[in-house]
Formats: C-alpha cells, sequence, structure tokens
C-alpha cells in the first residue's frame, strides 16, 4: 500500500510542479519554428490544437505534459523486465522524472517528446506483443517523424544479428523512406563537435547518470546480456557520437533513446551491488548518493531558475532566457494599447503566439541593458532588468 502511494505521490509532485510552471514560462523562438515554419505532424498537430482552445501556454504545454505523463506510467511498466522489486522500481522511476532532459521534454514543445513517447509506446508494445503487431507502429514512424529513423536503424541492427530476415527487408525499406522523407544527411568534415555533443548528454542526463549509463550499455555486450533495447539504444548513442565528429547535431533526435536505456542501467547497478559483500558496497551507495544529490539540487535550479539573474552579469546567458521575456512584453505592450509592432524576426513570431501581430505602425527595437538609452518597456526578474526596448510610433501619412 505505501509503495502504491508513493508511486502516486511521484507522479502527482511531477505533474503538479510542471502546470504551475506553465505561467512562468513564455514560448521560445525553437517552439515558433515548430508551429510556424515546420512541416511536420507535430506542427499540424499543435496548430490544430491552438486554433480550436486558444492560442495560449495552457493550451501548448498541457497535452505535451498529459503525453509526458503517459510516458512515464509507460516507462514504469519497461521498467518490471529489468527491475524486479517494487523499490527499486520507484527510486528509478524518481530518477527518470528528475532528469533535466525529462523535465524539458515535459513542458517544452520539441520533437524529443514526441519521441520518447513513441519509443515507450514502441517498447511496452514490443515486450507484450510478437512484431506482427508492433511493425504496423514502425510503419506509422517512418512518416510521422524523422526521428524515429534512429529507432529503425537500432531495429534494423538488431533484426541482422538475430537473422530476421524478413524483418531485415521491412526495417530497410522503413528506414528508407523514413530517410528520403526527412532528408537526413550525413554531411561536413571533420570540425569537432564530438566534445560538445558529449557535454549536451552530460547535461541532459548529469555527468555521473551519462557516465553510468554509457558504462552500463558496455557491460550488457561484455555480458553477451543484450536485448532489442540495447540495440536501439546504443546504435542511437553511436551513430550520434560517430556523426558528431562530422556535423553540429539536434541531441533532442537521439538523447530519448538513452532515456530508454535507464532500467538497463538499473539492472546493472542492482546486479553488481547485490553480488558484492556489504563491506564492499560503499562505493555504488556513494555512486548512488551522489546521483541523486546532484539531480536534486539540479532540479531545484532548474524549476525555480529566477533567482539565478542576480548572479548572473549578463541576463542573456542564463540557461533558461530563450523561455523568457516574451509574455511578459507582450503584455506590456498591451497595456500600452499597442497590438502590433515590427521586431526583430524571432521575437516578431514570440510575440505573434500572444495576440501582438506585425506591422509598420510601431517599431520595437531591443537596446542594450547598460547603458543612457532611456526604454519605452522593461522587463525585470528578481528585480534586475532582462529585456530593454524602445517603441517608436511611426506616421504612415
Amino acid at each position: 500500500m505505501i509503495q502504491k502511494l508513493i508511486f502516486f505521490l511521484i507522479l502527482g509532485i511531477d505533474v503538479t510542479i510542471l502546470f504551475f510552471q506553465i505561467d512562468n514560462l513564455s514560448i521560445s523562438s525553437a517552439e515558433t519554428y515548430i508551429l510556424y515554419e515546420e512541416n511536420s505532424y507535430l506542427s499540424s498537430l499543435f496548430n490544430f490544437l491552438l486554433s480550436t482552445f486558444g492560442s495560449n501556454d495552457y493550451t501548448l504545454r498541457i497535452p505535451i505534459i498529459l503525453i509526458h505523463l503517459i510516458s512515464t506510467l509507460l516507462f514504469y511498466e519497461i521498467s518490471k523486465k529489468y527491475v524486479t522489486t517494487t523499490r527499486n522500481r520507484l527510486w528509478l522511476l524518481l530518477l527518470y522524472v528528475m532528469l533535466p532532459g525529462t523535465l524539458s521534454a515535459a513542458i517544452v514543445l520539441s520533437h524529443a517528446f514526441l519521441i520518447l513517447f513513441g519509443l515507450m509506446l514502441f517498447i511496452y508494445l514490443d515486450q507484450r506483443f510478437p512484431a506482427k503487431y508492433t511493425n504496423p507502429l514502425l510503419l506509422i514512424y517512418a512518416f510521422i517523424d524523422g526521428g524515429f529513423a534512429y529507432l529503425l536503424l537500432g531495429i534494423l541492427i538488431y533484426n541482422i544479428f538475430v537473422k530476421d530476415y524478413k524483418n531485415i527487408v521491412f526495417t530497410l525499406i522503413l528506414l528508407a523512406i523514413s530517410a528520403y522523407m526527412y532528408k537526413l544527411q550525413i554531411y561536413g568534415v571533420p570540425s569537432g563537435h564530438f566534445l560538445d555533443t558529449i557535454a549536451v548528454y552530460s547535461a541532459i542526463f548529469t555527468p555521473i547518470v551519462f557516465v553510468y549509463l554509457v558504462y552500463a550499455l558496455y557491460r550488457k555486450y561484455l555480458a553477451d546480456k543484450i536485448d532489442k533495447v540495447w540495440y536501439v539504444a546504443t546504435s542511437a548513442l553511436i551513430f550520434s557520437l560517430l556523426l558528431s565528429f562530422r556535423q553540429r547535431l539536434d541531441i533532442e533526435y537521439f538523447a530519448p533513446y538513452l532515456m530508454i536505456a535507464l532500467p538497463l542501467a538499473a539492472q546493472t547497478f542492482i546486479h553488481s551491488y547485490r553480488v558484492r559483500l556489504k563491506m564492499f558496497r560503499k562505493r555504488y551507495q556513494t555512486i548512488f548518493i551522489l546521483s541523486f544529490l546532484f539531480l536534486f539540487v539540479n532540479t531545484l535550479i532548474v524549476l525555480f531558475n529566477k533567482p539565478l539573474y542576480h548572479f548572473i552579469d549578463n541576463p542573456k546567458k542564463h540557461f533558461f532566457y530563450n523561455m523568457y521575456v516574451a509574455k511578459e512584453l507582450a503584455k506590456e505592450l498591451e497595456s500600452m494599447k499597442i497590438n502590433c509592432v515590427d521586431t526583430d524576426y524571432k521575437m516578431q513570431q514570440r510575440l505573434q503566439f500572444y495576440g501582438i501581430e506585425k506591422c509598420n505602425h510601431f517599431i520595437l527595437e531591443e537596446i542594450p541593458l547598460k547603458g543612457d538609452i532611456d526604454s519605452d518597456v522593461t522587463i525585470s526578474y528578481k528585480m534586475k532588468p532582462a529585456y530593454k526596448a524602445s517603441v517608436t510610433k511611426v506616421n504612415t501619412k
């Protein structure tokens, strides 16, 4: 009974915190790109929702939070195959919801949350039904988003190793279709993005968790205890690292593939811990405590990040800066009876989401935070200015 209570408590607190974050965030330029410029199923879906229920933050973010909740439930069910005790599964669930990458995918409009949900659904169904039921899902994935190409790649490699010739042909055709539709390309010359990719992975998972994930995948390989999840996660990781030698990657397409490997890492950790005598378990206890301590501090910083403006000389270097300003700026303009402006392209799109259209009657121009230029609009966080702009009325007569 107490374990069920903890389970629902973790989910309840997670979703509640995410809902409270909606009012604190503005739409980012990356999100407006998906909404207004991308020609994708994700864009079509959210444009339909916004046109039906209104263009606001709740319409944008509540569906993402709900899909995150479903993904989390699927993750917990998937983990039952690898982690036998409920207590350990609850620790794994807590780790999952606290990861920076999970928090981001749980509230920000990106391809990551769609890919993560798709992966969880596929693995959950694959554990319970034969391929004839999951192959139609792969067919849908091939057309719905280019990020699923790496799932198809992992399944193809798996089929090759298990010599499933029928499904080799099937997944190869789907991979070719996906690569052609979404123009997946390998380009560039050796340009040193490898360390950048490692750094982003470390930020998404935290350094300790990322290093142990890679170690666990390697251990699984040495022990010859590899399954379909291992092939999918490992192929995506290796492919992303190889590509990073030649081109800058959008890690949101690859990070979900490592998240599905968390149960494998937990299984490795628990096994390594249990086979040792109590006197030799301290190293694992230290890793466990440090991981959760680091995650807890990191989660607090991510969720309650506005006080950081006090300590940052340049507010634009705040890691969440791109998720701020636009909503408050739109409200300031509305209070000035201004419902349309001409400004820089990215801010123009963000203001459009909040009902401030493009026109040539008013020019909104950002000005430096430091200087003697008077501003008509100032957006501040924790009493520290984060954005200043001048508004000029243009006489069109």
